[in-house]
């Protein structure tokens, strides 16, 4: 009597037994001692079941826990063109990879036309908690006769579409790996790190959904994302959006010049700063050379003077007094429309809602008081809010035309989703949204600028 080959999920992996007949299979396998069975990466469960069949090699598949859904949605809406396309290149692709397009296009939606179109039980992992909570309201709308559940901050459901952290998908990546058919991986440029990256490997998961507005990240390792999820299949930038899905927009650069008194500190501490970079043979033209500068400052009095000049060179050009003129004049200018106003740091937030009695949200604001603020702002109580990096990402902004970007970092990502925050059309359909990029003249500020950029131009190229 001839033993079919059964497949069995065992803690992120599967175990192939008694070994079937042809080849394609070993590309796959390693043979483990300890259960004397061959062991296959879960992330191969597709390829390895599709070689079998390929072969016409008869195999027991018990290793799948992931079951078919009715997800009828409660209210249909056409989908915007690029959300259209978008799915249909997912779907070309073999329902695998990811789909690249700006903070407001719907990528929410997108993803939700995903799971109508492969309803299968279905994993949604998320960066924070707040964007937990926001697609746990946004499914249990769509689709209120399925059960939506939570993993993290607390919850632990066990729900046949659940919505789980980055960090609690990765703990429990063991016991998940087998019970959903299709994964979608917001805001995916988290998931290739060495603790997130599990979820994706010790996934049986055949359908696989990446989206973010800004997938490259500094160490290089977005290329893993084709492995992990599957190839870019779709972008779109907000300037290709542009009067459709998104806003109309301008983007305008105000630069302001640093006082007397600034401009000679500023100089002087460069100076320092140079000085000890030029003999210590280091460039700041690269990451690998601000990662020399670091550890060259904590080995000598010389270098830690040196980074701490060029830290207070820093925080001159980023709170130069002349900013916070220019955004009272802003703010002016515009009441009372809504306004958001970005900062890079914490104290800069705290100064301005000194200055001007705006409300302010940074990491520190506790997450009652933070929807407090949100909801306010969105009611029109208040007409303007400040924020450092929290509002970046995974927080819902309610609805505003005009964006100040007071200070900043070189990071593409942060720049578009700030952007993003301005491009949501709502309930206006010829809004024209506007960002005030507020720059520190001749500083390393300019620099900084022109590498955000050049960086979001190249990658709509």
């Amino acid at each position: 009597m001839v033993r079919i080959s059964t497949i069995k999920f065992d803690r992120g992996t599967l175990l192939l037994h008694p070994p079937p007949k042809g080849k394609a299979w070993i590309d796959f396998a390693t043979w483990d001692e300890r259960v004397e069975k061959f062991r296959i990466p879960a992330i191969y469960y597709r390829q390895l079941i599709e070689a079998l069949k390929a072969e016409g090699i008869d195999f027991r598949d018990e290793a799948k826990a992931f079951e078919p859904l009715e997800l009828i949605p409660s209210v249909e809406m056409p989908p915007y063109p690029h959300q259209q396309e978008a799915l249909t290149a997912w779907k070309q692709a073999g329902r695998k990879g990811v789909v690249v397009l700006p903070t407001a296009a719907g990528k929410t939606y997108l993803a939700q036309l995903a799971m109508q179109a492969t309803p299968r039980s279905t994993l949604i992992v998320v960066p924070t908690l707040d964007l937990m909570h926001q697609w746990y309201a946004h499914l249990v709308a769509a689709f209120p006769d399925v059960e939506v559940g939570l993993l993290g901050g607390g919850s632990r459901d066990r729900s046949p579409i659940l919505i789980a952290t980055y960090d609690s998908a990765a703990i429990h990546a063991e016991s998940l790996g087998n019970r959903y058919a299709t994964i979608i991986f917001d805001e995916c440029h988290h998931l290739p790190t060495d603790f997130n990256r599990v979820i994706a490997e010790y996934a049986l998961a055949p359908y696989r959904l990446g989206l973010s507005a800004t997938p490259e990240r500094t160490d290089g390792k977005h290329s893993e994302l084709d492995i992990l999820i599957g190839p870019e299949v779709y972008r779109k930038s907000a300037e290709e959006l542009a009067g459709k899905a998104l806003a109309e927009h301008e983007i305008v650069q105000l630069k302001v010049k640093l006082s007397k008194q600034e401009r000679d500190r500023y100089n002087e501490l460069i100076k320092i700063r140079n000085e000890f970079l030029r003999k210590a043979h280091i460039s700041l033209d690269s990451i690998q050379g601000w990662q020399n500068f670091v550890m060259a400052s904590g080995r000598s009095s010389a270098g830690r003077r040196a980074m701490l000049a060029h830290r207070e060179a820093k925080e001159i050009a980023l709170g130069t007094s002349g900013k916070l003129r220019i955004l009272a004049d802003l703010l002016a200018q515009h009441y009372p429309e809504r306004i958001l106003i970005f900062t890079a740091d914490n104290a800069t937030v705290y100064r301005i809602s000194q200055e001007f009695l705006i409300p302010a949200i940074t990491h520190q604001t506790p997450v009652k008081e933070r929807h407090e603020i949100l909801c306010r702002f969105r009611m029109g109580e208040y007409f303007a809010l400040a924020a450092s990096h929290v509002l970046n990402e995974g927080v819902d902004v309610p609805d505003a035309r005009i964006a100040i970007l007071l200070s900043g970092t070189g990071s593409t990502r942060e720049y578009i989703q700030r952007l993003g925050r301005v491009l949501r059309k709502g309930k206006e359909k010829d809004k024209f949204a506007i960002l005030y990029e507020i720059v520190a003249e001749d500083t390393a500020e300019e620099s900084t600028s022109q590498r955000r950029h050049s960086q979001t131009k190249t990658q709509k190229s």
